[in-house]
């Protein structure tokens, strides 16, 4: 036990100044290590990213190359019946047949409907017998004018001949002109005969007429098919009484051949009338729903006369003869319409280019197995190339698979199928002049 107090009072003092050190040191230890335990990953980290310095990224690449490629315009469109024909009834009546089952196939000129044909023949036979009576008329017409004329003639030479016997005062005046009124009388019948004659033949000509309407309304009994096409929904069944004009019978549409109805933008107005103009374009068409379907091939046909102002498209129509009839009136359909082929265009993957800040680029490997960003102005898709108007040559290298690890001046090595890295081969290798792609 301290005895003495001063004394006391300076060992304490002593023990918390040396506990106090103690725990300083400790912590700048501790803090040492943290400092170089973060040093070391930042060091590890540098190299797994790929950066200048690190090491090198497994990727897979592609070498740019030329050939002909098709400039093309590729919509959506609606397939549209050539023709559409609505057949209804012409004449009123029992329908008495129906020659076709709904959804056959028709030709034109084929019997499709028959209305009872009893009340119509009647009235031709009618008809016929009015204009047969018409021409007995004009026949007994033209007998009279015969006979008057005769007469007229035997009158004519009767009055003249009393006319000089009464000069020679043989004959009396009453007699010479008794004569002279008769002779007059018959040129008046002359002249109704004349009109009975034409008459008569106006009563023809009408019975004529009627005669020949009352055939066309026989006709209108048997309904036949204008076109060649295939039938729709029949909307009257056989036995039913079928009014003039006001019911639908059936729907008949035309799809050999058949048209396909799209509509590009306005912009592409220009480039469609300059190709067309020089020859027909190409319109390729397959279904909505099956990219592994075969394609039906067209030409374009059809430019609308005016441009869709809420939509600020224009109509166009292919032409397909369609004979397998794979389209349908009323499918959707994908279309492709071929304006040009662009030559020895540059193409590469469109998965090389990649979109930035300032547009698209590329990174293209260069011979010391370094990469560089490259931005490059793209032209059209076709398949799974991108074509390259601007800013790559041919030959050129351009990493397809791997970007995101990628940074300017990274070093790449060749990425196989089983994700192991290898040699790149060397920039600007094809394969049968085509790119070459690992």
């Amino acid at each position: 036990m301290c005895t003495d107090a001063v004394v006391c009072r300076g060992s304490r003092g002593f023990q918390k100044a040396f506990w106090f050190l103690l725990l300083i040191g400790i912590a700048l230890l501790f803090l040492s290590g943290c400092s170089q335990s973060g040093s070391g990953a930042d060091a590890t980290g540098g190299k797994g990213k790929g950066r200048k310095g690190g090491a090198d990224v497994p990727v897979s690449v592609a070498v740019a190359y030329q050939r002909d490629v098709p400039v093309e315009v590729q919509v959506i469109g609606n397939v549209e019946a050539y023709s559409t024909i609505s057949v209804r009834a012409q004449v009123g009546g029992q329908l008495t047949k129906v020659s076709f089952h709904e959804g056959d196939y028709v030709k034109k000129n084929d019997l499709l409907f028959q209305i009872d044909p009893r009340p119509f023949q009647a009235a031709v036979d009618q008809a016929a017998a009015n204009l047969a009576q018409a021409k007995a008329m004009l026949g007994q017409a033209r007998a009279k004018l015969a006979q008057d004329i005769a007469n007229q003639r035997y009158t004519q030479a009767t009055a003249s001949r009393y006319a000089q016997l009464f000069k020679e005062g043989v004959v009396s005046r009453d007699q010479s002109e008794q004569l002279a009124a008769n002779a007059d009388a018959i040129a008046q019948a002359i002249a109704a005969d004349q009109a009975n004659i034409d008459s008569a033949s106006a009563t023809i000509g009408a019975n004529a007429a009627a005669l020949d309407n009352a055939k066309v309304q026989l006709g209108f009994t048997e309904i036949r098919s204008p076109i060649d096409g295939r039938t729709g929904n029949l909307s009257v069944k056989e036995g039913n009484v079928v009014t003039p004009s006001s019911q639908e019978l059936v729907t008949i549409n035309q799809i050999e051949p058949i048209y396909v109805t799209f509509s590009v933008p306005e912009l592409q107005l220009p480039d469609i009338k300059r190709y067309m103009a020089e020859k027909p374009l190409q319109v390729r068409t397959r279904p909505q729903d099956d990219a592994q379907a075969d394609e039906e091939s067209g030409t374009l046909t059809f430019v609308d006369n005016a441009v869709d102002m809420t939509t600020g498209t224009i109509k166009l129509k292919g032409t397909f003869q369609n004979t397998a009839r794979r389209l349908w009136p009323g499918q959707f359909v994908r279309v492709t319409l071929r304006l040009t082929t662009q030559s020895n265009a540059l193409v590469v993957p469109n998965q090389a280019v990649q979109t930035g800040q300032n547009g698209s680029y590329v990174y293209v490997v260069k011979q010391d197995r370094s990469v560089e960003s490259r931005d490059v102005v793209t032209g059209a898709r076709v398949d799974m190339d991108t074509v390259i108007a601007k800013g790559l040559a041919p030959g050129e290298t351009v990493v397809t698979e791997g970007q995101l690890r990628l940074v300017p001046g990274s070093h790449v090595t060749l990425r196989d199928a089983a994700g192991r890295g290898g040699d790149l081969r060397p920039a600007g290798a094809t394969v049968g002049g085509r790119r070459s792609q690992t």
